[in-house]
């Protein structure tokens, strides 16, 4: 035995010698020889790096990536597309909105390893989850892969184990007007409308009374729906609230003749009061419905698209109830991971006036552009309007107006829901002349006492231009003081202002006042989509003489204008405009409250500002002012600027912009621009306009006629045109001062 065990011994040190000096060995008593070791083998590379490329993948919710990394063998039994689905199911139960790894030990055979991993879900419905996984990989042609498990998505999903979600879904959150009039409410509402030829016998007049009150729509309106049309054919009207319906009902019986039809909503009430501003919602479409799943939604919720809705979606839903589950194959709870309860939604104040919004569209309808109405002295914006309209309730697909009404609110000839208040550059035309106006007085090249003969030609560059008296037969101006120019609103006097600035070496004090006044920035705005327009730099003589009157390449947005307008009015703060007052909670608490954000100054002395405001008084006041016939008879004092643009289209841009006075403590002073696309002369039709959107806020109500309506919202037939911009007399006439003016009670 002894003898045995030596021989053993020695046969074992003779292996290893030889092992050791990488020959092979042949065994004493056989033929057999031992194996060397294979020389020049590559030596498997580090797990961590594999097994985190995988995990990063994960992050990136790359599943494709993540499917290349695993194994042959795992391949075998999981398709990509099964693969895929596994964890996309994983993410939408778990709202999975980010994910973050650690990586721990690793332990490393020659063909196979383990990596553990600490992972923390991040999710949008019980916050972070943590858990710790284990990841085996094989080593296949000189890479680490991956054998997939399910618990590799979570370590308790073994054993057909899944994940399941219970999730209760609170109200959606109210919008009001600064007053508490709701805007858009979850709500049930009837789709109304009319079968004329069933009206009973002598109500029809009662009939469009009724429709009028219940939908918000002036009489008129509603009559020329159907006027043109057969009698017996449906015509939709518009949408009323579910208690206004049931109010209304035995006069609805008695009339014949109306059909309601009932459907649960976010109900935008009167047709969309600010639908530009308000917003609307509509259900998740499949292919944002992983998104949305992993952001907490069950996916059959309809949710913010544009405006207040889309901006202040995180208040508005509220914080759903959820509980997470890890159930066995036959739905049976394993155990419960994470458990919240609800928080109601919050309520968002807007700062709109619903009372002069509806005006303001109404004062708007007929005329593609927008209008925009600003507390003076804070930034809020009281209105926003873009023409044409929209009505967001025919966004419900349960709405029975819809199938009538749908295809028109895509027309894109109307653009309807484009916000051309915020959305669209235009040429400012000679409104731009108040910014001219101040680059000249802060150039000390001009003062308020400088002269130009307002002729009908400028010919200073060798080409010629022309004055809008030309085209409109009347007489030149004449002689002019800078003020009187902006009141005459000359174009010979800013064509020789901005080349004369051009030619004495300051060819960009224009262009420079401009974007300091906010033009060619975006106005912070926040809760609205806007573009940022453009301010050019003259390059040439012509360019600056082009400029000189708002033309060129200049492009503003109506906002931009409402925005400097209300500072030359509040004595020169920026404010940035803001369409929220108040985020409260369900009990009426305020998370945020409107505070006036001051952007800047007017890069204007206090001395020519009162130059420029006084100016502008007399383009209202005076009676050679190109608005001064619009305006009479208003008693409130207001501030203003005629403009037309000219643009690619044969038939100019209408402006006015202007600021009230008033300095009442109950209805702050406001600024107001209109904009009127290709719709002819500023003074003509954008600055009626601007006087109705005044009365409407200082008396409640429209009280002077447009010069082309025969009643309040009915266009006269046939048309009656305008008169003319006033003939300037022999002799100069004095402004009146503003506090001639009284302004009455409402």
């Amino acid at each position: 035995m002894k003898k045995l065990r030596a021989l053993s011994l020695l046969i074992l040190l003779t292996v290893l010698v030889g092992c050791a000096a990488g020959t092979g060995t042949t065994v004493p008593g056989s033929t057999a020889t031992l194996p060397a070791p294979v020389v020049g083998v590559t030596q498997a590379p580090e797990v961590g790096p594999a097994a985190e490329a995988y995990m990063k993948a994960w992050q990136s919710f790359d599943y494709a990536g993540m499917y290349t990394a695993l194994s042959r063998l795992s391949q075998d039994a999981i398709t990509s597309e099964d693969f895929a689905k596994r964890y996309t199911q994983a993410a939408e139960t778990l709202s999975l909105r980010a994910l973050d790894y650690a990586l721990g030990s690793t332990l490393v055979h020659p063909q196979s390893a383990q990596a553990s991993f600490k992972l923390t879900y991040r999710t949008a419905l019980v916050g972070d989850l943590t858990a710790d996984v284990v990841m085996n990989l094989s080593l296949e042609d000189g890479q680490w892969k991956v054998n997939w498990e399910d618990a590799l998505i979570h370590p308790l999903l073994k054993g057909g184990n899944r994940l399941q979600m219970r999730v209760e879904v609170p109200s959606r959150g109210t919008i009001y007007d600064r007053l508490g009039e709701a805007l858009a409410v979850q709500s049930d509402a009837y789709a109304i409308g009319i079968v004329p030829g069933e009206f009973n016998d002598g109500q029809e007049g009662r009939a469009v009374d009724l429709l009028s009150r219940l939908t918000g729509m002036p009489p008129q309106w509603i009559e020329a729906l159907y006027v043109d049309e057969s009698p017996d054919f449906y015509i939709p009207v518009g949408e009323a609230s579910a208690q206004a319906v049931v109010d209304a009902y035995n006069q609805i019986t008695a009339i014949g003749g109306i059909y309601t039809t009932p459907f649960t909503a976010r109900y935008y009430p009167l047709g969309g009061i600010g639908p530009h501003v308000i917003g609307y919602t509509t259900y998740i479409s499949p292919e944002e419905l992983t998104e949305y799943r992993r952001n907490g939604y069950l996916g059959d919720e309809r949710v913010g698209r544009s405006g207040l809705e889309q901006w202040g979606e995180q208040y508005l839903i509220g914080r759903r109830a959820a509980s997470l589950y890890v159930v066995d194959p036959n739905g049976s709870p394993v155990t419960r991971l994470a458990e919240v309860s609800s928080q109601p939604a919050y309520n968002i104040y807007s700062t709109i006036d619903a009372d002069l919004q509806s005006l303001t569209q109404k004062a708007m309808q007929g005329f593609t552009g927008a209008a925009v109405v600003l507390e003076r002295d804070t930034g809020r914006v009281l209105a926003l309007v873009s023409s044409p309209g929209f009505d967001p309730n025919l966004f419900d697909p349960n709405n029975y107006n819809r199938q009538f009404l749908i295809n028109d609110l895509f027309d894109p000839n109307k653009n309807s829901l484009y916000n051309r208040a915020t959305q669209s550059g235009y040429p400012l035309g000679s409104v731009f002349k108040i910014i001219v106006m101040a680059a000249g007085l802060e150039s000390g090249l001009f003062t308020a006492d400088s002269t130009y003969e307002c002729g009908y030609e400028f010919t200073e560059t060798g080409r010629t231009y022309y004055d809008w008296t030309l085209e409109k037969e009347q007489p030149p101006s004449g002689l002019l003081t800078l003020p009187e120019g902006l009141m005459r609103s000359c174009n010979p006097w800013f064509y020789h202002l901005s080349l004369d600035l051009y030619r004495n070496n300051m060819p960009t004090a224009v262009s420079d006042m401009a974007r300091g006044f906010g033009l060619g920035q975006a106005t912070g705005i926040g809760q609205l989509p806007e573009i940022m327009g453009g301010v050019p730099d003259p390059e040439s003589e012509d360019d600056a003489v082009q400029l000189g009157i708002g033309q060129s390449t200049l492009l503003v947005t109506p906002l931009q204008v409402a925005e400097f307008i209300a500072a030359v009015g509040n004595g020169g703060t920026l404010y940035r405009p803001q369409v929220v007052d108040q985020i409260t909670s369900v009990d009426g608490e305020p998370v945020f409250e409107f505070a006036p954000e001051v952007k800047g100054k007017l890069p204007v002395s206090e001395e020519n500002l009162q130059i420029i405001q006084d100016a502008m008084r007399s383009v209202v006041a005076n009676k050679r002012g190109t608005a001064q016939w619009v305006m009479v008879g208003l008693q409130v004092p207001v501030y203003g600027k005629t403009g037309t643009a000219q643009n690619d289209g044969p038939v100019p841009h209408a402006w006015f912009a202007g600021y009230t006075d008033a300095g009442r403590e109950d209805l702050p002073d406001i600024a107001v621009v209109v904009l009127a696309e290709r719709a002819g002369e500023g003074s003509e039709i954008a600055a009626p306009i601007f006087r109705r959107i005044v009365e409407g806020y200082f008396y409640g109500k429209p009280i002077r006629l447009y010069p082309w309506e025969s009643t309040f919202y009915v266009t006269e037939t046939p048309y009656r045109e305008p008169p003319e911009t006033p003939v300037p007399p022999e002799q100069p006439t004095e402004t009146p001062t503003p506090e001639v003016t009284v302004t009455p009670q409402p």
